[in-house]
């Protein structure tokens, strides 16, 4: 045998063996698992908007993906960006929040932020609030949101933290069951 022949066994045997790889690793990359293998349908790079019962917006959801639970009809989403928008009356602004993880109810009326939530609001009738926590659950329908681990409240010149976080978006009105810490930042003029 002349060393051609050996060389062109040898590249068919890695084409073969790379080609087997790639198809193994394909497989096992598009298996769906949790709540993804049982989703009815599936949601990629997406805009929706939820409407509350007397058809005004109740959110705006923007994310790379949603699937959803056809038995719970609950929704699953990657990296969600939720736009609040201001609610009927003088004194309310607009909300956006971020997080790594959330979770929407059946009805729409409950949103479950987790992991690296962010949450700002528009400032338009008052200074911007900046919010910062683990977990926060949102019901957009009545404007509240509450956490149970720890917050930290960011405005011009204030930066107040604690645990137990009770909100009312309208108004920004808040409370916290425990650990509260206040400290005053000057802002620069």
């Amino acid at each position: 045998m002349n060393w051609r022949a050996i060389v062109t066994v040898l590249l068919l045997a890695g084409a073969i063996a790379s080609g087997w790889s790639v198809w193994t690793q394909r497989s096992k990359e598009t298996a769906p698992t949790g709540v993804a293998a049982r989703a009815d349908y599936v949601l990629i790079d997406f805009e929706l908007t939820s409407l509350n019962p007397q058809g005004r917006e109740s959110f705006t959801l923007r994310a790379p993906r949603l699937a959803r639970d056809p038995d719970k009809k609950t929704m699953d989403v990657a990296t969600p960006l939720f736009l609040i928008p201001p609610g009927a009356g003088t004194g309310n602004d607009a909300w956006e929040v971020r997080a790594k993880n959330g979770w929407v109810s059946s009805e729409g009326d409950e949103l479950r932020l987790r992991g690296d939530v962010n949450a700002v609001s528009s400032g338009l009738t008052g200074p911007a609030t900046t919010m910062a926590t683990q977990q926060l659950n949102v019901y957009p329908d009545t404007r509240h949101a509450a956490s149970p681990g720890k917050v930290v409240i960011t405005q011009p010149g204030s930066i107040l933290t604690g645990r137990g976080l009770k909100l009312d978006l309208a108004s920004k009105r808040y409370s916290f069951k425990s650990e509260v810490h206040h400290r005053y930042v000057p802002t620069a003029r």
